[in-house]
């Protein structure tokens, strides 16, 4: 069976937008490919994490994935850090990549912004630490949104340049993108031309995958809207991103399309909308919610889960680890 490796940073404040983008999908993936589920805390270090927050964070991401439907039984689901080979991959990757490659990724420019000179050699070397993720298992695909097609781009880079300097063609494979559909592109319940985000100082802009059904309830039927009907088709949403973003979030967790959606509610007001989109979001999240909140409060349940993982993880990588170590020239005991 292909395999997929698929990682998610554990920057606290899960949202509809992450579980719609990301946790949904590999849900799906389940069903046809050996899957590695990683919680990537190395990564998340290329900035600043205060380790108590970093700890419950990694728990909460793998809470929410188990409650969204991610099997650790059946497939592998473990955090970054308890397996090695990911940090000694990407050093030995450091030394494959060239520098002119990771000068032209364009998210460590966004990231860093106007004070480059001050981000950690982490967030530039970021890159190499993806291709270890993905190579160290040799996956085969790789699920990606628009932000990291270039990195993956990267590490089929790598794994190319590995194979030729080495003279071992075919070792590294080379990793396919795996394209979802379109992307559900979620954004802000109080300004829909942003995206939401947790960083986002108003609560009320965005929908936590750890809110009870009365706070969704209460966040939609304040979410900003205009006083128009909605329309009946798709066209009539151009220049009405709140209307847009609604919608987007009733086709998307109810597995339909936006012109769908409007042949049904299109002519109604938001009040009566709004209303059905709140029985939606109560129905498809209130279960997961729930669930977070038990797997929550045990975290010696979800560290025995993550420990498991990183043992079925480490006993894939490690021998791929091993016979890189003795491509490249390593004395190995």
């Amino acid at each position: 069976m292909e395999r997929v490796f698929s990682g998610a940073q554990p920057t606290g404040n899960l949202h509809l937008g992450n579980y719609l983008g990301a946790i949904r999908n590999w849900v799906a993936l389940q069903k046809d490919f050996e899957c590695i589920f990683c919680v990537v805390d190395m990564h998340a270090i290329t900035v600043w994490q205060d380790p108590k927050e970093l700890r419950s964070n990694i728990r909460e991401l793998a809470a929410s994935m188990i409650a969204s439907g991610i099997d650790p039984e059946k497939h592998v689901l473990f955090n970054q850090s308890q397996v090695s080979a990911h940090a000694e991959l990407a050093w030995i990757f450091n030394c494959v990549a060239r520098i002119g490659w990771l000068n032209r990724m364009t998210q460590f420019k966004e990231k860093a912004g106007k004070h480059r000179e001050n981000a950690s050699l982490g967030l530039y070397a970021y890159p190499s630490l993806m291709a270890a993720d993905i190579l160290a298992y040799k996956a085969t695909h790789v699920p990606v949104g628009e932000d990291q097609k270039q990195h993956l781009e990267l590490a089929r880079d790598i794994a190319l340049k590995f194979n030729n300097d080495y003279e071992v063609e075919g070792f590294f494979p080379q990793p396919e993108p795996l394209i979802l559909g379109p992307a559900t592109r979620v954004m802000s319940l109080r300004d829909g031309s942003k995206k939401m985000s947790k960083s986002d100082p108003s609560e009320m802009a965005r929908i936590n995958m750890t809110d009870d059904a009365d706070t969704l309830a209460k966040k939609i039927r304040k979410a900003k809207t205009d006083p128009e009907p909605l329309p009946s088709e798709a066209a009539g949403l151009e220049d009405r991103p709140e209307a847009k973003n609604l919608i987007t979030i009733f086709a998307a967790l109810t597995d339909s399309t936006v012109d769908a959606v409007l042949a049904e509610h299109g002519g109604t007001q938001f009040s009566g909308f709004k209303q059905s989109l709140t029985d939606v979001v109560v129905t498809k999240l209130a279960p997961i919610t729930e669930e977070m909140a038990r797997l929550n409060n045990d975290n010696a349940y979800i560290d025995a889960v993550l420990a498991k993982g990183a043992e079925r993880a480490n006993a894939i990588a490690q021998p791929i680890l091993r016979d890189v170590k003795e491509t490249v020239g390593f004395l190995n005991s």
